[in-house]
């Protein structure tokens, strides 16, 4: 949707077609339980680029942010503490108070505390650059015109800036994308509860677990978004997840851009010259237009939508071999009443208190725990002990549920695409599962069960069937190292622009990859604006 508005802004005229009855993709908002209002699909914000805030106008388009502090709460299981509260790990912006929860379970780790934030903010800061641009043109360097060349050029500096940043501390960076979270994590901490709230942010959302290679990188998500000016910032969404996205089509119509739903993208037609010449929707309407930026994963662009005969054989191949393995099941939970944790009881009249903000991470005392997990998946079994980040929007944002009650978003993983002995998913299966996340919930915070008004399961198969995720990745495809940058989706066309010209790429399937951010969106819109002033 973005790269629709700054289109519009370049004189462009555009069109969007969106598939859904909503527009947004997986960041919409749905009324599924009377009265309860949902971010179905992506529920958080931070990666967002501040320039879409600032270009797109999003605050004058009605865009409200609710920023979370403090951000992430870990409640523990422990048996045996003789009627004590169990002990519980609260994150926020305050590092005096977050030194002050570290060292409950060491003193060690809450001096390292402070250092690592540094750490990983610079590396954040030095890859911040390369999130803004195309990645450098190897095609062009290798097979391009003199001009082609020299053009080509200005797309390595990015890369130089990243490199001035990091310095003579490159070589430590490089280990930490290269390497496993837990390596990492070992490295500076020695607390299990806080090693497996960390390693959250490496393995969400991804078919990996802290102890494979290459997870390290995805520790930065948690510190490489920013909100208001605040890095490392998470919020809600006022009015739902939906409400960026209407902001962001406010922004695009009021410049001219014209959005039509349920108007669902049959093929891409081609001319007889090789080039895009529009779209043919599934009522049969013919769309002309000089390109094409397709929104959709790499695997329905490609395979399902572009006519195979004008694609080189070795691009589709490698299309159709990209990971999109999803272990996400998303749970989204209507409730009468505040879940009330062991480790942190309710007030009486059960308000809101600062940890129901947070992204609140269950069966995460120990990053062991998380590996059991996703070898359960490995087998082909939902996890035993899921690894569950329990979210309550409604509890800084009222419009969401009915006075008293909340909505509930359980990211919850690990969940095989399909189950051992080649089994697919059905209403039984779902519903088994979705019983074993309340009853992990319920070890925490005794009563939720009784709590729940109604849930909306979503295994990976129906994220696939509801949003166009492929595989159920909410990425589009896998972000580890072999799948970004210069190889997003597949190596030498990491550019937005396809083999076929006139078509290009433009949503989490390309760089620099998902998580709400409108980077590929904004990037590509640059792109095809330059092609199209050079025809």
């Amino acid at each position: 949707m973005d790269q629709a508005a700054y289109l519009q802004r370049f004189g462009v005229n555009t069109a969007v077609f969106e598939r859904r009855h909503v527009i947004g993709g997986a960041a919409v908002t749905e009324e599924i339980i009377p009265g309860f209002k949902f971010s179905r699909a992506s529920y958080l914000l931070s990666l967002l680029r501040p320039q879409i805030f600032s270009e797109l106008e999003l605050k004058k388009h009605g865009l409200r942010l609710h920023l979370r502090n403090p951000y992430s709460f870990t409640p523990m299981l422990e048996e045996g503490a003789g009627g004590k509260v169990p002990r519980s790990l609260l994150l926020g912006t305050n590092m005096a108070e977050n030194q002050k929860q570290i060292a409950q379970f060491s003193r060690k780790d809450a001096q390292a505390f402070p250092k690592y934030e540094a750490f990983m903010d610079r590396l954040a800061l030095a890859i911040d650059p390369l999130l803004d641009s195309a990645p450098v043109d190897l095609e062009a360097f290798q097979r391009g015109s003199l001009l082609q060349r020299l053009k080509s050029l200005s797309t390595l500096k990015p890369l130089w800036q990243a490199g001035c940043i990091l310095g003579a501390q490159l070589p430590l960076y490089y280990q930490v994308l290269t390497a496993s979270a837990a390596k990492v994590l070992d490295q500076w901490f020695e607390s299990e509860p806080l090693k497996a709230t960390l390693a959250t942010d490496a393995v969400i959302g991804a078919m990996t677990n802290p102890y494979i290679p290459g997870s390290g990188y995805v520790l930065l998500h948690h510190v490489m978004g920013s909100l208001e000016g605040i890095r490392g910032a998470w919020g809600y969404v006022q009015g739902g997840m939906g409400a960026l996205s209407d902001a962001i089509a406010s922004s695009a119509t009021a410049h001219g851009v014209s959005i039509f739903t349920e108007k669902t993208v049959a093929k891409v037609q081609v001319s007889s010259g090789g080039r895009v010449q529009g779209v043919v929707l599934q009522d049969g309407s013919e769309v002309r237009s000089k390109v094409v930026l397709s929104n959709a994963s790499p695997q329905i662009t490609f395979l399902k939508l572009t006519p195979q005969e004008w694609l080189p054989e070795e691009f589709v191949e490698r299309i159709a071999q990209l990971d999109t393995q999803s272990p996400v099941t998303k749970i989204n939970v209507a409730v009468n009443r505040l879940p009330d944790f062991l480790a942190a009881p309710n007030t009486p009249r059960g308000q809101p208190l600062p940890h129901h903000q947070c992204s609140i991470h269950l069966n995460c005392e120990d990053t062991l725990l998380v590996h059991r997990a996703f070898e359960d998946a490995l087998d082909g079994l939902p996890s035993k002990r899921p690894l569950i980040e329990l979210c309550i929007p409604s509890s800084l944002d009222p419009t969401l549920a009915p006075p008293g009650c909340h909505v509930v978003s359980l990211f919850t993983q690990y969940t095989p695409y399909t189950l051992a002995g080649g089994k697919a998913w059905d209403e039984q299966q779902r519903n088994a599962y979705a019983d074993r996340v309340f009853d992990c919930i319920e070890a925490y915070a005794p009563g939720f069960k009784g709590s729940v008004v109604g849930r909306d399961i979503l295994t990976p198969p129906d994220l696939e069937r509801v949003f166009g995720l492929p595989g159920g990745n909410v990425f589009h495809c896998a972000m580890s190292l072999d799948q970004l940058y210069f190889a997003r989706p597949v190596p030498l066309h990491s550019g937005y622009r396809s083999p076929l010209r006139g078509l290009y790429l433009c949503g989490s399937g390309a760089h620099p990859g998902g998580g709400v951010m409108g980077a590929a969106g904004r990037n590509a819109a640059h792109v095809v604006f330059r092609d199209l002033r050079s025809m």
